[in-house]
């Protein structure tokens, strides 16, 4: 029996947040002993394809919202554990209008939400000093220019800290999307030898699809997949809530800060971010802001409390279905990012596996057709591998001052 990664998730959770046995969970879930065994012992959660949907819904609450307005007006005056849940306006509004209300509960609920936040925004807000338990870590990423081979990017750099003992390490990407996020986690992850029991993120749409009723996160597919496959726990903030990854959020300031100004230049990132690494290492050894020790005599306790890493390497690489034009080439990021395939390909369908660095073009059989340097930016760009289109180019030799191949030489 295959199950959804949703009854996955709950599976998992279930049996490794809850400590509940395979039998409570039978009954808890209604899946069958064999099928949750499955799922347990499965260590391999790589992707091999999403598609999210999301469903569209219109409003019939227009002739109440008058009456619903003015019943959480009205809550202003009253303790706040008296006020009226969605639940509470749901059942008054049945009373008061009886069949001529029937709109679903989800519906009004969404609206209730909306209208307290509007209501009651500009209440005072006060924040708790959080506890934060060893294993436990926050991630975020953050803007950072470099120079790589001569050439200058916009990029970003993924941050994890680790708030107990506020160790924290960075990895540098061309982009923040969500295959820069899984792979600077994994070097990371790999660093140190284990994975963080328990992380904070915010809610980027790379992992977070949809934000539902009572602020549950409906996980992207992959995202969920990555989660599964290393065992962590994963937290959301509320919006606009920095304050509750703060660790994190002086982090992101402070490795821009002391190790990319000046902008760092260099000839090859993968050995950038390896010898960052190292250097983070050697940044513990400084005192802890509020406790009387080291953060490296710290962070002991953290690398005590972590995960072991799993026994099967996870692929951080999406893969998509694309049909390629005429020049059998296929553009991804909104079309401004055009690639080659090989001319016998033309208008026909190919997968392409995107990573944080590369573009992978794969024909119907999974086989590899030609591997590019992922694009970055907005503007427009294409890379086109100009050897695979030799045998066109001799066809057409008076073409030939029109293509690319002498930057080749």
């Amino acid at each position: 029996m295959t199950l959804a990664m949703t009854d996955i998730n709950d599976i998992k959770k279930l049996y490794f947040k809850k400590g509940l046995n395979v039998a409570e969970i039978m009954r808890k879930t209604g899946h069958d002993r064999k099928t949750i065994n499955k799922y347990l012992d499965m260590n391999d959660f790589n992707l091999v394809l999403e598609t999210p949907e999301r469903s569209k819904r219109g409003s019939k609450l227009d002739p109440f919202k008058k009456t619903i307005d003015k019943w959480l007006e009205a809550d202003k005056k009253v303790w706040r554990k008296q006020r009226h849940t969605a639940k509470r306006v749901h059942t008054r509004l049945t009373e008061l209008y009886g069949s001529k209300y029937d709109c679903s509960y989800r519906l009004l609920a969404e609206y209730v939400r909306i209208k307290k936040k509007e209501i009651f925004s500009d209440e005072p807000k006060f924040f708790l000093p959080l506890k934060h338990l060893p294993g436990e870590a926050q991630v975020d990423f953050g803007r950072t220019d470099f120079r790589e081979n001569g050439t200058f990017y916009e990029g970003h750099h993924l941050n994890l800290s680790f708030p107990q003992s506020n160790t924290g390490y960075s990895q540098l990407f061309k982009g923040e999307n969500l295959q820069c996020l899984e792979q600077g986690m994994i070097n990371i992850f790999n660093h140190l030898g284990g994975v963080p029991t328990r992380i904070v993120f915010d809610n980027a749409s790379s992992m977070v699809s949809d934000i539902g009723k009572n602020k549950y996160r409906k996980l992207t597919e992959h995202f969920m997949m990555f989660k599964n496959h290393f065992r962590f726990e994963a937290v959301f903030c509320n919006p606009a809530s920095g304050h509750e990854k703060g660790n994190i959020e002086g982090k992101v300031g402070y490795h821009r800060r002391n190790y990319f100004v000046p902008p760092p230049e260099f000839d090859n990132l993968d050995e950038f971010n390896k010898s960052l690494l190292t250097e983070l290492d050697d940044d513990q050894y400084r005192e802890h802001y509020r406790k009387n020790a080291t953060q490296h005599e710290l962070f002991q306790a953290d690398l005590k409390a972590l995960l072991p890493l799993p026994e099967v390497e996870f692929e951080p690489a999406l893969v998509i279905s694309k049909k390629t034009d005429a020049n059998a080439c296929i553009t991804i990021h909104k079309g401004k990012h055009r690639y080659s395939t090989r001319p016998s390909l033309a208008k026909s369908n190919v997968f392409v596996k995107l990573t944080a660095d590369k573009v992978i073009i794969l024909d119907q059989n999974l086989n590899e057709v030609v591997t590019h340097d992922r694009l970055y930016g907005d503007l427009k760009q294409e890379s086109i591998n100009w050897i695979l289109y030799l045998g066109q180019i001799s066809k057409r030799p008076t073409a030939l001052k029109y293509t690319g191949i002498y930057d080749l030489f």
